[in-house]
């Protein structure tokens, strides 16, 4: 049996090419070999086994696939052995292991030690110890598929809205399957992580085609590493993508929270729209937990709450349905003025601080059925108590001080207005009292 015949019946491998996309199958041709082939017959069959040792290079007849190895050994015609350094090369893709194996019935080969797999159209990369190739072939699977456990390492190439290549994300998981150029999976204590960005779970998935989508499952977070950071966690994390660029982030599915330089939010649902690797915009929602943002001079909660933050800079907070804010607690009961209404919208000024650039609060702009509540304390008062201050109005606007968040400039009310204020005052005590002036308590039920 010469050696293009004993290896003519062998498929190789591994990634897509236009011959497999075809479902041709290759034609193994033996180009060179240090020693000569050997034929051995199997006692009392007809079936033949072929071995080859010493710089083998073959081909796959008609195609441009070469194939390297430092020897090789076919089985019967239908399970073939690559022997150290071997190496797979096509039109779309370079495959190198110490020793690989390949399956004619299922269509699979075996790459084991070392495995680098380098994919020519776009640069992605996988490194592991072990992987598992299943090829394209016609009748058997539309795609071919990669699967690869012992904590594989895979390096996913990207490239921004004008095709320029960026940095890439690195992918770490126990295992990774892939299927096709566009999808993968990956299972067990999972990383993903990029120059900027640091995502954690317990198993991730992406289609980085038409799907243009992900989600990390399970544990979920992911922090950006840079100046203006932010951490968003919760059990699920999608991803929206455009070219395997990152365009959005919606944490969910349980309660979930966001930190970043201006506030902490903290919501069932909990979106962010990117651009240029920049968040524009924040949205919150959902019932348990109800959404509630927290900075260091006011609080925000509301049924949904939406921020925009252009060039990543706190511009404008809108809350709707109960919408309601709260400044500073004092210092003394820990009780905050606050501002209430179906729709509230509150408006920043970037200043530059002691601390480097922070947004102000500037104007809060209260809609139907507004209420505002605050507490105006005077030097001299009775018993330093504040005077208590309650109104309603169709709108109530806040302008604040300078870029002083806590204080009020001035309060404007509009359409159908009423409220009332309370002083405190002193009263003298009756013979029955201790011999000293008291202060009347606050009447109950002010809120």
């Amino acid at each position: 049996m010469n050696r293009q015949a004993a290896l003519a019946p062998l498929l190789l491998l591994a990634m897509a090419h236009p011959a497999m996309a075809q479902g041709r199958r290759c034609q193994i041709q033996i180009d060179h070999v240090d020693r000569e082939g050997v034929s051995a017959n199997m006692f009392g069959t007809t079936t033949t086994n072929y071995f080859a040792g010493g710089n083998v290079r073959l081909s796959c007849r008609g195609q441009k696939v070469h194939i390297w190895a430092d020897s090789l050994a076919s089985y019967q015609g239908t399970v073939v052995q690559f022997i150290g350094n071997f190496r797979y090369q096509d039109e779309t893709a370079t495959v190198t292991s110490d020793f690989g194996t390949y399956y004619k019935d299922t269509e699979r080969w075996e790459a084991r030690g070392n495995v680098h797999y380098r994919d020519t159209r776009d640069g992605s990369e996988l490194r592991g110890p072990s992987a598992d190739y299943y090829r394209q072939s016609r009748g058997i699977r539309e795609q071919e598929e990669l699967y690869a456990d012992q904590r594989p390492t895979l390096t996913l190439a990207a490239r921004d809205s004008a095709n320029r290549v960026t940095d890439p994300y690195v992918i770490v998981a126990d295992r990774i399957r892939m299927r096709g150029e566009d999808l993968m999976w990956a299972g067990g204590t999972v990383t993903i992580d990029r120059s900027d960005l640091r995502g954690r779970s317990d198993s991730l998935q992406l289609d980085t085609g038409k799907g243009s989508a992900g989600a990390l499952i399970g544990h979920a977070s992911i922090r950006r590493a840079a100046e203006d950071s932010f951490a968003i966690a919760g059990r699920r994390i999608d991803l929206a993508l455009t070219k395997k660029e990152l365009t959005g982030i919606t944490g969910g599915d349980s309660a979930t929270t966001l930190t970043s330089r201006d506030l902490d939010l903290t919501a069932a649902m909990i979106s962010l729209r990117l651009e240029q690797r920049k968040v524009v915009q924040t949205l919150a929602w959902g019932k348990t937990p109800r959404p509630r943002a927290l900075a260091d001079d006011y609080e925000v909660r509301g049924d949904s709450i939406a921020i925009d933050t252009p060039d990543e800079q706190l511009r404008e907070l809108r809350s709707f349905r109960g919408a309601w804010v709260g400044f500073r607690p004092d210092s003394a009961q820990g009780e905050r003025d606050w501002l209430s209404g179906d729709a509230i919208t509150a408006t920043f000024a970037e200043f530059v601080g002691a601390s480097g650039k922070k947004s102000a609060l500037k104007r809060l702009e209260a809609r139907e059925s507004a209420k505002s509540f605050y507490r105006v304390t005077k030097a001299g008062a009775p018993g330093e108590r504040p005077s208590l201050n309650y109104a309603r109005a169709d709108k109530i606007v806040l302008t604040m001080q300078g870029t002083d968040s806590l204080k009020v400039e001035k309060v404007e009310m509009t359409g159908k207005v009423d409220g009332m204020q309370l002083s405190p005052e002193l009263v003298r005590a009756d013979s029955l009292r201790a011999k000293r002036d008291s202060v009347r308590p606050r009447p109950n039920g002010i809120r």
